[in-house]
Order: structure tokens, then C-alpha cells, then sequence
């Protein structure tokens, strides 16, 4: 009695282990539509809207932005191509060169190589590349620049007492627009709150800053200094003068030079070494008596 029942239960032990074979076909193919859906996926790809050409300040960070589509578990690694020195792969550094780091958020496409205080030796071309199969990559180029700002007045600037100062600075070469340009007198911050007509416009679009002293007095001389945030400083010294204007405070030996050598030239072409001496003492005379004069009224207008 009990040998029946034991085949019985012998056959539907065999039928269910035999189920997930042969039973459902249907669960079988979407495993295998699963694995090739995974084969097929769609590679990784680059943005290629991206920019590639950057400019950077001399010491300021630089950074390079790589965006790669359908990553999926590949690496991204940054390469220096003038010695194929590999950088960063993925969020790890790999150059003795700590200025070198990759940024990048979780779930972004964006892949970020930051240079950090820049040099002009870090100029040149590097390369994003994605561990595909064969690899794929893609080139940016670096330039750093030396940012210096600018005072169109010159190095020197001669100013009538009573006429308004009126600087303007450019941060040439800036790659960005700076985020403050300050201005120096001395090694003090202009002060608006101890003397009234003072005045800065800072254009940040075209990177330029005026400054403008309304009504200068002698007090207002000394050396003006225009400091971009991201640029060289440049300074100007600035004289602000009592009585003829600045246009006619030239230093006399730069009129009396040239007459000077003139009148030495033809008297020793007409061989008159009597009027040689007498014009080349009468000159020296009216030099000397001149540079004395003009260091004289120098001291009386400085008190």
C-alpha cells in the first residue's frame, strides 16, 4: 500500500525541481532580455557642449570641467598630456602635485580638475578619459595668464591745486571679472568719511575702476595704488601743484639740452672755439641757476 503512494510522491518531487527550466520559458527570457539589455547599454559618452579652451590668473584656481553621459561604473581620470602624467582617476589624486584635485557630486555628469594656485607652467593641453573599452577621451586647454592692473595716467601724474584727481584702472588679462578692486593711498584704503568729493565707480563687466578726488589741494598728493582682487596691483604718484600748470612745469634742462648741443655742434663746425667757450658757459650757468630754482618752489610747494 505504501509503494504506490511513495512513487507518487517521488514523480512530483522530479516535476517541481525540473519547474524553473522547463515550466516557464517566459521567466527564462527575461532574464536573458535583462543580460542583454545589460550588454547593449548605451556607452559612455561626452558632452560635447562642453568648453574646452580656459584662461586663469597667475595664483588663482583653475579649474577644467569634463561632463560624461551613461557612466555606469567606469572611471574618469584626468591626464597632463605633455608627459602623460595621470592626475586624478575618479576622486582620487594620484601626482605629488597636491595644487591637483577632481571634484565631483554624487549622481552628476560633471567631472571637475581643479588646479589650484595656478602657474604659467600649467599651461598646455590635459585630456578627460573614460576606462571604456577601447578608451575614450577628450582635450581641454589651459592658459595662465599674468593679470596686471593698469593706470592709464601713467606712472606719474602732475595735477593743478583746485582741479578734481581723476585715475582710472583696467585689470588687463583678467579672466574674470574681478570681485572688488580696491584703491590705496599709501598703504591706507581710500577713506571716503575723512574728506568729502571722493568718488569710485567700478565697472566689473569691462574690469575697470575710477577714481575721482574732486577739488585736490597739495595734501592730496602721494602714490595711488589700484588693487584688483585677482590682478598685480599698479601704482601712480600723483603731485598736486600750486600756480602754472602741468603741462608747463617740464624741467628747463629738458628745453635747454637740446639748444645746448645745437649751438656746441656749430660752433665746432664753424671752428669758433671762442664762441664755443662763451655759449657752453652761458648754457651751464642758465642750467644750474634753473635746477636750483625749480627745487626751490619743489620745497615751498611740498609745505
Amino acid at each position: 500500500m505504501w509503494f504506490p503512494v511513495l512513487l507518487y510522491l517521488l514523480s512530483k518531487s522530479e516535476l517541481s525541481a525540473g519547474g524553473s527550466d522547463t515550466t516557464d520559458p517566459d521567466a527564462i527570457f527575461a532574464v536573458n532580455n535583462g543580460t542583454a539589455a545589460t550588454d547593449t547599454m548605451v556607452q559612455p559618452q561626452f558632452d560635447n557642449a562642453t568648453k574646452r579652451e580656459y584662461t586663469a590668473a597667475v595664483g588663482q584656481p583653475a579649474y577644467l570641467h569634463c561632463r560624461v553621459k551613461n557612466l555606469s561604473d567606469r572611471s574618469v581620470s584626468w591626464i597632463r598630456k605633455r608627459d602623460l602624467h595621470i592626475l586624478t582617476v575618479g576622486v582620487h589624486t594620484y601626482s605629488s602635485d597636491a595644487r591637483f584635485a577632481a571634484l565631483h557630486t554624487d549622481g552628476s555628469d560633471e567631472w571637475t580638475l581643479r588646479v589650484a594656485h595656478a602657474q604659467p607652467r600649467d599651461s598646455g593641453a590635459y585630456e578627460c578619459q573614460v576606462s571604456t573599452e577601447p578608451k575614450i577621451s577628450l582635450s581641454f586647454w589651459l592658459s595662465v595668464v599674468v593679470s596686471k592692473a593698469e593706470i592709464l595716467s601713467g606712472p606719474e601724474l602732475f595735477v593743478r591745486a583746485g582741479s578734481d584727481i581723476n585715475l582710472t584702472c583696467i585689470a588687463r588679462h583678467a579672466p574674470d571679472p574681478p570681485s572688488f578692486i580696491y584703491w590705496y593711498r599709501g598703504a591706507n584704503v581710500v577713506n571716503y568719511a575723512q574728506r568729502g568729493g571722493i568718488s569710485v565707480e567700478t565697472e566689473q563687466r569691462t574690469r575697470t575702476s575710477r577714481l575721482l578726488i574732486a577739488r585736490a589741494s597739495p595734501r592730496d598728493s602721494g602714490n595711488y595704488t589700484c588693487a584688483p582682487s585677482s590682478s598685480d596691483s599698479a601704482s601712480v604718484v600723483v603731485h598736486v601743484v600750486s600756480g602754472e600748470r602741468p603741462a608747463a612745469m617740464q624741467s628747463s634742462s629738458q628745453r635747454i639740452i637740446p639748444a645746448h648741443v645745437t649751438l656746441i655742434l656749430f660752433s665746432y663746425i664753424f671752428n669758433k672755439q671762442f664762441v664755443f667757450d662763451v655759449t657752453q658757459n652761458i648754457l651751464i650757468s642758465v642750467y644750474l641757476i634753473d635746477c636750483l630754482a625749480s627745487k626751490i618752489i619743489h620745497i615751498l610747494e611740498s609745505r
